[in-house]
């Protein structure tokens, strides 16, 4: 039985889902790389690289080489850095977007806040709430 073309899309993009795979992605954007350059520019112990490197090869998105006791990756072909420009762009648009969603936030309310009830006072008034108490993940009050 034959896999659906969106469970082959979703293992592609499990397989993709570590952080250091995407750093060796990105750093072979630029050509061809021994294990000790990758080494030197991914702070990890040799074993895990190894371990990264393997995923990404059994996959067939990187190819190596041997030179001696030197071993080189690359990726296999052009479409990976394509994919990783797009992933680039994608952030880009949903962080700007969170961006100007931020700003709106900051700006301050131009109703006054007279008649606004218990609990709707600015930080540090009587009655104001904090993050947590008015049930805002992530938000304690100091000290609490």
């Amino acid at each position: 039985m034959q896999v659906p073309l969106y469970q082959a899309k979703a293992e592609f993009f499990r397989m993709l889902g570590h952080p250091v795979r995407i750093r060796v992605l990105e750093l072979l954007q630029d050509g061809p790389m021994p294990v000790r350059d990758l080494l030197a520019e991914i702070d990890i112990e040799p074993s895990n690289l190894s371990q990264q490197l393997a995923v990404l090869r059994r996959s067939g998105i990187v190819v190596s080489t041997r030179d001696g006791a030197t071993v080189t990756y690359a990726l296999a072909g052009g479409d990976v850095a394509e994919l990783l420009r797009a992933a680039r762009r994608i952030l880009t648009e949903l962080l700007a977007g969170q961006s100007e969603l931020l700003a709106e936030l900051r700006q301050v309310d131009p109703r006054p806040q007279s008649g606004a009830g218990a609990g709707a006072g600015a930080p540090g008034e009587p009655g104001a709430r904090t993050g947590h108490e008015a049930g805002i993940p992530g938000r304690r009050p100091v000290g609490g």
